[in-house]
């Protein structure tokens, strides 16, 4: 069996495609963009439906959560596939073992000398974060297929069922473990995505309505954390980076990313800017974070480079 490419819940055959792309054309949105440097060096297959015992990173976490933490305490990091640290285009077995894909949680928390209990979805909306029945783009379904990518493949930790929300597993964790110091969040890309597929001019007269919704979305998820997790620690909310600042579309996800920010300020919450981590270093390459070496080429995840950005922009954050 060849590799699945995940694609914000797009998977494809043949040559690697890239996922849905928001807020303009395929060649030139922001999240989205393809840089075409030549084919990649190989193809991929549609995203197999397979079982999978999920695994956890840094030690043994059990299903509601609790586990060793190191001396410092523990990192609950939250959100969808960048914070997994998701790559596509690896080979079949890669997708069996989650611990090697690295994220800037594993960063963040190996730095701050941190247990990193990582509950990231690849494809997790800001609506599939708290309800398992609603619309994800890869995490339990798509738009096109009713299983995702935690129904084929292990994520960093067991959830306590499958249909265990990513918000109740988090409030778990918080119940169960005392000594979280530090939580992360970064969720909304993907519910541009789904917006881009529903609107015939993809997502660009929508965007205010959709950035209003994962505001709202997301400040349910942080009220929910402070509230039913009994959290008063510190939250740090992560926005996303633009592929293509030189692009004019790179405005889009700045919108996007307000209605994060806002939502962040009104939980008591920090913003980790990504738009502002990558921007000096994709200046260097005319505005291109794909040319810079922070996006990985044909994809919208970040490479190892931009994961360490990221993890820099979060330590930034973190109150001392």
């Amino acid at each position: 069996m060849r590799a699945p490419i995940y694609c914000d819940g797009h998977c494809t055959r043949g040559p690697a495609a890239p996922p849905p792309t928001p807020w303009g054309s395929t060649l030139s949105n922001p999240l989205t963009r393809r840089v075409r440097r030549g084919a990649r060096a190989a193809s991929v297959a549609a995203c197999a439906v397979v079982l999978a015992a999920c695994s956890p990173v840094g030690g043994s976490v059990d299903a509601a959560g609790a586990g060793p933490a190191a001396d410092g305490g523990t990192y609950l990091a939250l959100g969808d596939s960048v914070p997994f640290g998701y790559r596509g285009g690896e080979p079949a077995e890669a997708y069996q073992d989650p611990t090697g894909f690295v994220g800037y949680p594993q960063l963040v928390g190996e730095s701050l000398g941190l247990d990193v209990v990582n509950a990231a979805c690849p494809g997790e909306t800001t609506a599939s974060f708290s309800d398992v029945t609603a619309q994800s783009n890869g995490c339990r379904n798509s738009p096109t297929m009713p299983a995702g990518y935690r129904t084929a493949y292990p994520l960093h930790v067991d959830y306590a069922a499958p249909d265990q929300s990513q918000l109740e597993y988090a409030v778990s964790t918080l119940q169960r473990i005392r000594d979280v110091r530090l939580v992360t969040v970064q969720v909304g890309a993907n519910d541009a995505f789904l917006c881009q597929q529903s609107t015939a001019d993809q997502c660009t007269s929508a965007i205010g309505t959709l950035t209003g919704t994962v505001q709202t979305n997301l400040s349910t998820i942080l009220a929910t954390l402070r509230g039913e997790g009994g959290y008063d620690g510190p939250i740090v909310v992560v926005t996303y980076y633009a592929l293509d600042y030189a692009d004019g579309t790179a405005a889009g996800i700045q919108v996007l990313d307000s209605g994060i920010a806002a939502a962040a300020k009104a939980n008591g919450a920090v913003v980790a800017s990504g738009y502002d981590a990558f921007k000096p270093a994709a200046a260097g390459s005319a505005g291109s974070s794909t040319d810079a070496g922070l996006v990985l080429p044909d994809d919208v995840h970040p490479t190892e480079k931009g994961q360490q950005l990221l993890a820099q922009a979060v330590r930034a954050a973190v109150p001392h």
